[in-house]
């Protein structure tokens, strides 16, 4: 994995370690461009070895680096005690053993100690990441943090991961009510981004956590499926639309907007204009064909003119330099007109 020779060198001495994510997906050959380090001391002083662009986040004894394209969290190695379920943890200084401790899956709690190369695997990660296995550390692990339970369904979707019973059987009985819909919406946001993004959503609705009818079930696969093909992919923004699609929202909207069969690309345009990237998708995904074409092509039609040029010919500055170019514009989209001479006359003539 790039940086860690870099990482290590700057640690030197230090008690550091590659933790979490990191040495998940360097076991599974995954490539990621952010690394968790944790260290028995004090990570500001790492960080300042490093070098680059640093965050400090206090309240976790945490900071961020930025250097050589890499993200970098260093955090001070911690024990976390709860004061009620769903409440952000209290922290404490602590050692590498009860820092892997406190973590949610047994897949994310190894150890790659950067002063040597033994992993530290004291909870069995490695084998339940051979085979596939979700392990929470303890059972009140999502009473503790409910999000733990959403993190699931974004692992299970990642990896093709099931849970072992006991993790399963805590998901069924989360209260996410106890955390805020803040902290709720940002893992719900990172669930949806995921490339299969409906199996998380089906393992939440299966638990209870997150209601999933038929219709935005049928909806949120279409939506899907659109978002990983050309022209849609990298339109919309993922996260957005398949969170969207799968609460329903807009879904009246694009609907109506799916129903329609518009007669010209000029009529397509005024259909389409306003609305969010996202409603579009989710139109498409109903069935509105014709916005393949608006979102490849008609969008990023221009003018060869602008208002300018009409002020110039002697339009007065106002309205009718709007509607002129309006019109130009239609008539360039439904092939009536082309080039910047067609254009102007076409301008002049609604203009004056």
């Amino acid at each position: 994995m790039p940086g860690i020779a870099a990482i290590r060198e700057a640690a030197g001495q230090t008690p550091a370690f590659l933790v979490g994510g990191a040495v998940r997906d360097l076991l599974l050959g995954r490539e990621r461009t952010d690394i968790d380090v944790v260290v028995e001391g004090d990570p500001a002083e790492l960080a300042a070895r490093l070098g680059g662009e640093a965050k400090a986040h206090p309240r976790f004894g945490t900071v961020t680096v930025e250097t050589g394209g890499l993200e970098i969290d260093l955090a001070m190695a911690r024990a976390e005690s709860y004061e009620r379920p769903g409440a952000l943890p209290e922290v404490r200084p602590a050692g590498i053993a009860e820092d892997l401790a406190r973590r949610d899956f047994t897949v994310n709690a190894i150890a790659y100690p950067l002063a040597g190369d033994e992993l530290l695997d004291p909870h069995g990660g490695r084998a339940d990441l051979e085979r596939g296995i979700l392990r929470i550390l303890h059972a009140d692990s999502f009473r503790d943090d409910p999000t733990r339970a959403l993190r699931a369904a974004r692992y299970a979707a990642r990896f093709g991961f099931g849970l072992h019973s006991e993790a399963e059987a805590a998901a069924r009985e989360t209260d996410l009510a106890t955390v805020s819909a803040e902290r709720r919406d940002a893992e719900l946001q990172k669930l949806a981004a995921e490339p299969n993004a409906v199996r998380g959503f089906e393992l939440l609705a299966a638990w209870g956590l997150v209601p999933l009818p038929a219709a935005p079930a049928k909806r949120l696969a279409a939506v899907e499926r659109l978002l990983a093909e050309a022209p849609w992919a990298g339109f919309a923004d993922r996260a957005e639309t398949v969170l969207a699609a799968v609460r329903g929202e807009r879904a009246v909207a694009a609907e109506a907007l799916a129903a329609v069969e518009p007669e010209s690309a000029s009529v397509a345009v005024e259909l389409a204009h306003g609305r969010s990237a996202a409603e579009l998708a989710l139109a498409r995904a109903a069935g509105a064909e014709w916005l393949d074409r608006y979102v490849a092509e008609w969008r990023l039609i221009r003018l060869e003119i602008s208002g300018e040029d009409l002020i110039a010919a002697g339009v007065a500055e106002g309205p009718a330099v709007g509607a002129g170019l309006g019109s130009a514009l239609r008539a360039k989209l439904d092939g009536e007109i082309s080039g910047r001479d067609e254009e102007l006359a076409r301008a002049l003539e609604r203009a004056r």
